[in-house]
């Protein structure tokens, strides 16, 4: 398997000689499509998620690459991390949609007809944990947003907002510059501050996350 991070490296590092060690993993830990690298002294080490295993040897080098550009913090480009990328910003379409949920849906739609006049496809929606820290989330691999629990019996407006960025991560993937995945552009800035009261609802959320940590340390003194 390490066969391939050589071939990845070299590829992108024809002029230098091998001086690492390399291994790589496939692993169900991981959700659908995600990887990782560690970097040990001169070892590196890729764990790629077992739905890679399916993916033609051409993308997987330009995953690999890309997590070793960012580990070995350089800039390089090649025509595999460009089929990689436009790879991840795809692989939605063949995403099975198994999870739903009554609440999720209804603030989905309507954030779709008021932003994205209805065109936006409908991802898996779930719930996660009560989590004040990480509200909201996009997997690209499994086409999931997930909702913090701190939003399902509060105001719709709340709910909504965080359910519109997470949609405008669906919606604009990210964007690749100087050998860096952008998942905030300009182009997402532009779009979120067309939400109605958008600082009012970041105050407002900021607020609801302040209460529910407080009664979680008040819950945890008894």
């Amino acid at each position: 398997m390490s066969q391939l991070v050589i071939e990845a490296f070299q590829q992108l590092y024809p002029e230098k000689e091998i001086n690492y060690n390399f291994s790589l993993k496939y692993s169900r830990k991981f959700k659908p499509y995600n990887a990782n690298v560690k970097l040990y002294g001169n070892s590196l080490m890729f764990n790629l998620s077992r739905d890679w295993k399916k993916i033609s040897k051409e993308i997987q080098i330009g995953l690999i690459q890309e997590l070793m550009v960012k580990i070995l913090k350089d800039r390089k480009k090649t025509m595999n991390m460009e089929l990689y990328n436009l790879f991840m910003k795809n692989v939605h379409l063949a995403v099975p949609k198994t999870k739903t949920d009554a609440i999720l849906e209804e603030s989905f739609d309507r954030i779709n007809d008021m932003f994205f006049s209805g065109m936006l496809d409908k991802p898996n929606l779930q719930w996660g944990n009560s989590s004040t820290s990480k509200l909201g989330s996009y997997e690209y691999g499994s086409d999931t947003i997930t909702i913090s629990l701190i939003f399902k019996n509060e105001r719709k407006e709340l709910l909504d907002y965080v359910m519109y960025h997470e949609m405008l991560h669906k919606k604009f993937k990210f964007q690749n510059k100087n050998g860096r995945n952008l998942h905030h552009s300009s182009e997402f800035r532009k779009m979120e501050s067309k939400f109605q009261n958008k600082d009012l609802m970041e105050k407002e959320i900021s607020r609801l996350a302040r209460k529910y940590r407080f009664e979680l340390r008040a819950i945890l003194r008894f």
